[in-house]
């Protein structure tokens, strides 16, 4: 974020003193980010979350040693890749040896193996490759939180299943662990509510669906796309952004409403069961599964839907 940080020597060098860098500071006029590194207090409180994240981190590698890169979740904020419940209280950096690792009030350092092939710049940042990032993630973090990133990474098209593959070769201690979130991991999940689904779907051992499916009547109609698809039942994360910013031009939040009623409908008429959570409850999973369940269980005694599926491709 280039002319956000103001550096020490600099301002030294245009004729400030330190004391009065030290009272910019008292004062709340600046936000030191770093020993020699500061910020505009308002633009700083102006940022996100991820902003800010990546405004530290770009003040902290300033002053690390030359071989250290930004990787874990500081190189996904970077990379642009979408993050749920995932702390960006520490600036990661990795360093390539096998010791030395610490941990601080404001940076984790990491010491791992770091081949050159998984090193890239990025706005003129040093930083982990999107593979690499989305590997270490997967080792480290939670696996609804990691799902989340493999996801959104595979989605965007920033990483490649195979690409991903060959990353993984560089950390053999979580290589089972890694290996099956990158398994499950999925591009046709469009956000982070429907990342969060599907492991709602693997954490209580409920049949993996298909996603995105398309589904049309017995005369060919199209009936419309559906988040989640198992034997007879679909399944529909309700977020809010549906029915918000995501509203075409010259319609309302009524309108996409209306519509979806009647889109479902047409589902149920077909012959599906029809299951819908939102945001909030996937925060009582349970509750979502018994749902699940339930829908399951009337599709085993209904008779099969009519119409046709088209399936969406699996993005390599």
């Amino acid at each position: 974020m280039e002319g956000f940080i103001i550096r020490r020597d600099e301002a030294l060098r245009r004729g400030a003193t330190d004391r009065e860098l030290q009272r910019q500071c008292r004062t709340g006029v600046w936000k030191r980010l770093q020993p020699g590194r500061f910020t505009h207090a308002a633009t700083f409180l102006d940022l996100d979350a991820d902003a800010r994240h990546r405004l530290a981190a770009e003040a902290i590698l300033g002053v690390a040693s030359p071989e250290a890169v930004l990787s874990h979740q500081s190189a996904a904020v970077v990379h642009g890749f979408d993050l749920w419940n995932t702390s960006l209280s520490r600036v990661h950096l990795t360093r390539n040896r096998s010791f030395g690792g610490s941990v601080g009030s404001r940076r984790h350092v990491h010491s791992l193996p770091l081949p050159p092939e998984h090193l890239t710049i990025v706005d003129g940042l040093r930083v982990t490759t999107p593979e690499r990032t989305v590997v270490d993630l997967a080792a480290t973090l939670g696996f609804e939180q990691a799902l989340v990133i493999a996801d959104h990474a595979l989605h965007t098209g920033a990483v490649t299943r195979d690409g991903l593959v060959a990353a993984l070769a560089s950390d053999r201690k979580h290589a089972g662990r890694v290996r099956r979130l990158l398994d499950l991991a999925d591009g046709r999940s469009e956000s982070v509510g429907e990342s969060r689904s599907r492991a709602l779907f693997v954490r209580d051992q409920l049949p993996l669906p298909d996603l995105q499916a398309t589904l049309h009547s017995d005369s060919g109609i199209r009936l419309g796309r559906v988040d989640f698809l198992l034997d007879g039942v679909v399944g529909e994360f309700d977020g809010r952004v549906k029915y918000g910013r995501l509203v075409p031009d010259g319609e309302t939040p009524s309108d996409v409403l209306w519509a979806e009623k009647g889109r479902e409908d047409a589902i149920r008429d077909a012959g599906w069961q029809v299951v819908r959570w939102t945001w909030d409850e996937l925060a009582s999973p349970g509750v979502v599964a018994d749902r699940i369940r339930r829908a399951v269980a009337r599709a085993g005694r209904a008779e099969l839907p009519s119409g046709r599926v088209t399936r969406s491709p699996r993005p390599g």
